[in-house]
């Protein structure tokens, strides 16, 4: 286990070193630097004054030197700032990570709640009218864009009935009128979620769904029914944990988005969260904040690969992390 540990470990530091590179490199490519901008904005720079203020930020330095430069300031800790805010990087990353922590966790949670109980009753009854009805709403979810999705949830909850607002974020803080505020908080979440759960649900359930039908079929199942094992101990006992491995598979995909968040979703509502952050910084030419945000996105995936293979043992002890079968 600990050797497993410390090889995972080991390749993800060089995955993340090879990720930071090539981030690096198609930022800088891009057409356009920091300094075309602020001649865009300032008519009255003249070609000297650019060439000494690329000198001046290292633009002008091949960008393997530039990478290099970039690498060392950060192991020191200094990341940089953030051009289109005009503030330290972690000052501009921390809030926007936090708000799609609460957006996309909210989303994962609810979604696993729908979805795997779903996937489970489907399977059970494989090709029912429940069954039906969970697959039409399945393939709903999948199939439904996310940007009509929201556009439509607007239209019925915001503007004609006025129940919620269309976007934005409210201002979480406890006081006096504490559940009011924590209400009002939540309001700005509602149309957001609902957004993602639908489309997240649906994908968990057709996994679930596929990946129960499929440890039904077992041998062993068949042994525990058997013996006169009760349909609810057949599945929640001995079918459920091996079903599970799979879809704990697309969990640890879908365990990246917590953290690097929604892009579509959070434009559309306004949402000041990751993936609207890395989206402007992009469009902006915020080489510093885009090279974080996304690097922070790339480790957020990797952690969650190893936390599935530990979830793999958990779920099936038989499984050997280090591949030597002992």
């Amino acid at each position: 286990m600990l050797r497993h540990a410390t090889g995972r470990l080991f390749q993800s530091i060089i995955v993340l070193a090879v990720m930071s590179f090539v981030i690096y490199a198609l930022i800088g490519l891009m057409p356009g630097d920091p300094i075309d901008l602020m001649i865009s904005a300032d008519p009255k720079i003249t070609s000297a004054d650019a060439e000494r203020l690329r000198a001046l930020q290292g633009l002008n330095l091949p960008i393997w030197t530039r990478y290099l430069n970039w690498l060392t300031a950060a192991l020191s800790g200094d990341l940089g700032y953030s051009r289109l805010f005009a503030r330290p990087v972690p000052d501009v990353l921390w809030p926007a990570l936090g708000n799609t922590v609460l957006l996309m966790g909210l989303a994962f949670v609810i979604a696993a709640l729908i979805g795997l109980p779903l996937g489970i009753c489907a399977a059970t009854k494989p090709y029912s009218r429940t069954d039906y009805a969970v697959n039409l709403f399945a393939f709903a979810g999948i199939s439904i864009p996310a940007f009509w999705l929201g556009l439509l949830l607007i239209i019925v909850f915001s503007v004609i009935l006025g129940w919620l607002p269309a976007g934005g974020t409210g201002a979480l803080s406890f006081g006096a009128s504490g559940a009011s505020a924590f209400w009002e908080k939540a309001r700005y979440l509602v149309l957001p979620v609902m957004t993602l759960v639908i489309a997240g649900a649906g994908g968990q359930t057709r996994y679930a769904r596929a990946a129960m039908i499929e440890t039904l079929r077992q041998d062993y199942i068949r042994t525990a029914r058997a013996k006169g094992l009760g349909p609810g101990r057949v599945v929640l006992v001995h079918a459920l944990r091996n079903a599970m491995i799979p879809v704990v598979t697309i969990m640890a995909l879908d365990f990246g988005n917590l953290f690097s968040g929604a892009l579509i979703t959070e434009t559309i509502f306004a949402y000041p969260g990751m993936g609207k952050l890395i989206f402007d910084s992009i469009m902006g030419n915020d080489f510093n904040l885009a090279l974080v945000a996304l690097l922070f996105a790339t480790g957020v995936t990797i952690g969650g690969n190893i936390l599935a293979d530990l979830a793999y043992l958990w779920l099936d002890p038989r499984i050997s992390l280090a591949g030597n079968g002992k």
